[in-house]
């Protein structure tokens, strides 16, 4: 099957579809427009910008073209999940922990990924690492965004609660666990809904992406029951070690809890 290749005029449409958003917004006082379209031209530009790099990238096969592209999309989820934040650490700490978390939960899962059920050859090949990634580092990302957001505003809201579980003996770790787990159960629930809904509500975008490029449904739903494993496993790492680490921060080797250590 020839991949279904899109023209001037499905673009054009695509546009459309945005602009009826925002005379949506604008008829119904959402506020809404100014954002929408601004977003909107960002996706373009931004999507015909990679397009173009991957293309140079994918005719080099270079290790080293390869890892600088992956670093720079690491960095830059660094920076979206530091600015995610409603509750921040000092001094800028908040974009360290989210880096560090999400770039250990995507890289464990991107070298699973790459040495045993992908394999490609040479295992940088950088159409396949790259994609790959790239898929799983957004998904990491809003995992270990969501764990760190959802702390920082329990610690915020519950701060007698902690301080007085330590007045009366609690470790750190204990009077913060049930915080910890809160934090890094949200940050699941986006994974977990798609998971359930897998199949029956929605056909992930893998495996439609696969059945429109010609692969037989079948074999394609096994490519996305292995994705979304490692998907589960990277966000299960980013979210308990971006908890782990923003709780150590807020306390100190004393047992003391620190919010001096943030601001809004």
């Amino acid at each position: 099957m020839t991949p279904i290749l899109l023209t001037t005029g499905d673009l054009v449409l695509a546009g459309g579809l945005i602009a009826g958003c925002i005379v949506v917004s604008v008829m119904l006082s959402l506020g809404i427009h100014r954002t929408l379209a601004i977003a909107a031209v960002r996706m373009a530009a931004q999507l015909i910008l990679t397009g173009s790099v991957l293309v140079f990238v994918f005719g080099k096969s270079s290790i080293w073209l390869t890892l600088l592209v992956v670093a720079f999309m690491f960095a830059a989820a660094s920076c979206e999940v530091g600015s995610r934040q409603l509750v921040r650490l000092t001094p800028g700490w908040h974009f360290g922990i989210g880096g560090v978390s999400t770039a250990a939960g995507t890289s464990v899962v991107v070298l699973v990924g790459l040495l045993t059920a992908l394999q490609p050859h040479p295992w940088y090949q950088a159409r396949t690492a790259i994609p790959m990634t790239g898929l799983l580092l957004g998904n990491v990302m809003n995992a270990t965004s969501l764990s760190m957001n959802t702390l920082l505003s329990s610690v915020v809201g519950e701060r007698a609660a902690i301080e007085a579980r330590i007045i009366l003996g609690a470790t750190r770790a204990a009077a913060m666990n049930s915080l910890i787990r809160r934090a890094i159960r949200t940050a699941l629930i986006p994974t977990l809904n798609q998971m359930a809904a897998a199949g029956i509500v929605t056909l992930p975008g893998i495996m439609t992406g696969q059945i429109l490029a010609g692969m037989n449904p079948l074999e394609a739903s096994k490519y996305q029951i292995v994705l979304m494993s490692l998907i589960v496993t990277g966000n299960m790492i980013g979210a308990v070690l971006s908890a782990g680490l923003t709780a150590a921060r807020l306390s100190d080797a004393r047992g003391r809890l620190r919010l001096e250590h943030l601001r809004a």
